[in-house]
């Protein structure tokens, strides 16, 4: 997996390529979350429409993320999941503890609400 970073109006867009599956990729996301929050972004949308596949230890990924950013003040919201990581996310009932949005513009736009 890897991941791009576009700053959007007023959060952090992590743009999601490949498989999602924890490990290396883990640790590489933890540390530049950390830079994301010592430099006060701490708004982020993990878009997921480049993700093929997503195994539990790339939800557990996802969940350390959304606790991070929590615990800083912040929130982290999905956009653009597929068929496929939106169903992972309704039978690990994880779609309620997610704010899961169809496009991008609709998850970067709700941090203004």
């Amino acid at each position: 997996m890897g991941f791009n970073l576009n700053e959007k109006y007023n959060c952090v867009v992590l743009e999601f390529k490949g498989d999602v599956m924890g490990g290396p990729d883990a640790v590489a996301l933890n540390d530049k979350l950390h830079e994301l929050i010592d430099e006060g972004k701490k708004n982020i949308v993990v878009d997921l429409g480049g993700v093929k596949f997503m195994n539990s230890s790339g939800l557990g990924m996802l969940i350390g993320a959304l606790t991070t950013m929590r615990k800083a003040g912040g929130d982290l919201r999905l956009a653009r999941a597929s068929e496929k990581i939106e169903s992972l996310l309704i039978v690990t009932k994880l779609v309620t503890v997610f704010k899961n949005y169809k496009t991008l513009e609709e998850a970067t736009n709700s941090f203004t609400e």
